[in-house]
């Protein structure tokens, strides 16, 4: 049983509005982080239904390099946020205002 590629592309199109939509609307650092990789994740999914289709393996390829990507903007994003944490005991983003002082 294949699932059409069709599908998949609206399945990854709607979790890419999702994580734009938590980048937009939310204000708290962890959840913007999780709505990048929830991107990420959604364009990984286009990259490999695109290349099942294809019959190609370059797409899933690609995958690893743009996960090793999340892996290092993950690590680096909380170290970040860690450390704005302990100066300014949040994680708000409205309330990060360094550059400011």
């Amino acid at each position: 049983m294949v699932v059409p590629l069709e599908h998949v592309i609206i399945l990854s199109g709607l979790l890419f509005s999702i994580g734009v939509m938590g980048v937009l609307f939310r204000r708290n650092a962890i959840i913007i982080f999780m709505s990048i990789e929830l991107m990420l994740n959604a364009v990984n999914l286009a990259l490999v239904g695109f290349s099942r289709y294809h019959n190609n393996v370059d797409g899933q390829v690609f995958v690893f390099l743009v996960m090793t990507l999340a892996a290092a903007e993950v690590s680096v994003g909380l170290a970040i946020i860690v450390a704005l944490f302990r100066n300014r005991q949040t994680v708000n983003i409205n309330e990060m205002n360094l550059m400011k002082n």
